[in-house]
């Protein structure tokens, strides 16, 4: 009777455990991250002995949890994935709206440039030359706040960088934690324990991209994507935040030794705002920069051309945005290095990074790339339409990082205040000798170099033959001479001129200011034909086109992140379905589960009951014999 009894009891504890798991499971089908648990059960070994085996009963040997390592990873991976490209969505969806809310940069250029038209059409008007200066003011005023919204991107991407790495070491000390827990508990699996680590680990690896490796004692060792380690055990191991070496208001991340990583990391939130910092926000930031230099040089370079309705050479209109240079904390030696922009249509969107290694000066831009330098007369150096000076008391090691534009768009402003410093006419103009019997004829006179200092002195173009030209000044002093064919340009001064025609001997032709200011307007349309002029990438492409172009990319940038969102959702999905068709909770299973294991109870409660009625027999029987 003790076997059947024993038989029966284990079958009632193997019922009672397994209606528990199932009940346990019931009441978890919405906890995120519960994994479904199943009853392990064995037959008990009988002892051996006698002419046969009767079996002694069930053992449980554990409850374990329905669990694919191979599809829980694949959930982490692809969540990684989706988290990363959530954040990339939403943040080039911002940069979309900055555009947007920010003004059309487009239709304020557009109406600057069309202003120059007005001007040239009412060239004495004062009105006309005021609202020019108010649609200067109007498209700086757009520049500006596009820079501000655009550093306060920056700010905003520091930021969240900050606070993800906070959150990466946080649930990283939790997982250490855990892994503790479970690796004292030996050979007896703590299911919930598990969850709550399989659910830290994918908490984590929605803030960064991870990696994981299975410990014989049942920890779990966690890696970033660039292999550095997280949590080994029960240690965790903290990344840390800071300036970089050249900025310290730009936050990088550091592994446990103090190396910056940032460009190692990937995946996740964390490799999201990294990734758009660098490729997209940094580039966006330099390209509006470029495009308000451009026109600030282009439109002072060709009022500098003009004569102003005061009789004097025009002035700028714009302040010339400086680039920005950074020395490295590391640096030994003293002295900065200077940096000036010194050809707009050599001018890249790249960061460059200048070092000095003992004897000469490299250059190369912030991604690695060699970038050449040229050595001028004065001993500056140029590369990139930039020139720099550098200093003699640098120490090998000692860099730099130069920012051509960065900065530019937030630091463009309207100088001029003066309406009538509005160069409309031309500066300089030629007048014929009243003795001249050839058929020469010069036209325009056409400003090459407006920082000439002897530009606007008077000068004087004589043909002593019909084959020669003689330029001398007002003191007579020969400027240039040689033979003339023609259609051959002459210059000097910083001016030229392409005469036509044939001159005869000794026919002269007088270059000076241009005496008849008021009425001429060829300097204004010329500053309005400066909306279809090539200014950028070597002279090809104009300020509207340059700024149209970033308008695309961002665009572009915008359309590929939302695909890449649908994508990953799509993929994580997917891989959440596959984990969860082996994982989770399905309730008509559980159900079908509660009543076998309920009339496997009740069974097992027979048996004992059985067993007390036979045991009770023999008593009676024992008793009455």
């Amino acid at each position: 009777m003790a076997n059947l009894l024993s038989t029966g009891i284990s079958g009632l504890n193997a019922a009672q455990v397994a209606l528990n798991t199932v009940g346990n499971n019931i009441t978890n089908v919405n906890t995120p991250g519960y994994n479904r648990q199943t009853v392990l059960q064995t037959e008990n070994i009988s002892a051996p002995g006698g002419r046969y085996t009767i079996g002694s009963g069930v053992n449980v040997d554990s409850v374990q949890r329905a669990y694919s390592q191979f599809l829980t990873s694949a959930v982490w991976s692809s969540n990684a994935s989706m988290q990363g490209a959530t954040t990339y969505n939403s943040l080039a969806s911002t940069l979309n709206s900055t555009l947007s809310a920010s003004g059309n940069l487009q239709t304020a250029l557009d109406s600057f440039y069309g202003a120059f038209s007005t001007v040239a059409n009412t060239p004495g008007v004062a009105s006309s030359r005021q609202s020019l200066l108010g649609s200067a003011t109007a498209a700086v005023t757009v520049f500006n706040t596009l820079g501000q919204q655009l550093s306060a991107q920056q700010s905003q991407v520091n930021s969240q960088i900050s606070g993800t790495v906070n959150s990466i070491n946080s649930t990283a000390s939790s997982i250490a934690a855990l892994n503790a827990q479970i690796s004292q508990a030996g050979n007896n699996p703590p299911n919930d324990l598990l969850d709550q680590r399989d659910a830290m680990i994918q908490t984590l690896s929605g803030y960064v991209g991870v990696s994981t490796v299975s410990e014989s004692n049942g920890s779990i060792s966690v890696y970033a994507s660039n292999g550095q380690a997280l949590v080994s055990g029960d240690k965790s191991y903290a990344l840390s935040t800071g300036g970089t070496a050249y900025d310290p208001t730009r936050t990088d991340v550091y592994d446990a030794t103090g190396t910056d990583i940032s460009n190692k990391l990937s995946g996740g939130n964390l490799g999201a705002l990294l990734n758009y910092r660098s490729s997209v926000l940094d580039s966006v930031q330099n390209q509006l920069g470029q495009s308000a230099v451009a026109l600030a040089s282009s439109v002072n370079a060709q009022q500098a051309k003009g004569m102003d309705l005061n009789g004097k050479q025009g002035g700028a209109i714009f302040n010339m945005p400086s680039p920005t240079v950074q020395p490295s904390s590391a640096n030994k030696g003293s002295g900065s290095v200077s940096a000036s922009i010194t050809d707009v249509s050599q001018l890249t969107s790249s960061d460059y990074v200048m070092s000095y290694d003992g004897s000469q000066w490299n250059l190369q831009t912030t991604s690695g790339q060699a970038v050449p330098l040229t050595t001028n007369a004065d001993g500056t150096l140029s590369a990139a339409g930039l020139t720099f000076s550098v200093p003699a008391t640098a120490q090998a090691g000692d860099s730099f990082q130069i920012l051509p534009t960065r900065q530019a768009a937030t630091s463009l402003a309207v100088t001029m205040t003066d309406p009538n410093g509005i160069a409309a006419a031309a500066l300089l103009t030629s007048t014929a000798a009243s003795g001249n019997t050839g058929t020469g004829q010069i036209g325009s006179v056409t400003v090459q170099d407006a920082s000439n200092a002897a530009l606007t002195s008077n000068a004087t173009v004589s043909f002593p033959s019909a084959s020669t030209y003689q330029v001398t000044d007002s003191s007579g002093n020969v400027l240039s001479s040689g033979s003339y064919a023609v259609g051959q340009t002459i210059s000097a001064n910083g001016w030229s001129v392409t005469p036509s025609g044939t001159p005869a001997a000794n026919d002269s032709f007088t270059i000076g200011l241009n005496s008849n200011g008021l009425k001429d307007t060829s300097n204004a349309l010329s500053l309005a034909a400066l909306s279809n002029v090539g200014v950028l990438s070597g002279g090809s492409q104009s300020v509207i086109a340059s700024y149209a172009q970033l308008t695309t990319n961002v665009g572009t940038v915008g359309s590929q992140a939302q695909t890449n969102l649908t994508t990953q959702t799509a993929l994580y999905n997917q891989a959440v379905s596959s984990q969860q068709s082996v994982s989770g909770v399905n309730l008509d299973e559980e159900a079908a589960d509660l009543v076998r294991y309920q009339q496997a109870y009740q069974a097992s409660a027979q048996v004992i009951s059985a067993s007390q009625t036979i045991f009770s027999s023999l008593l009676t029987a024992i008793q009455t014999a």
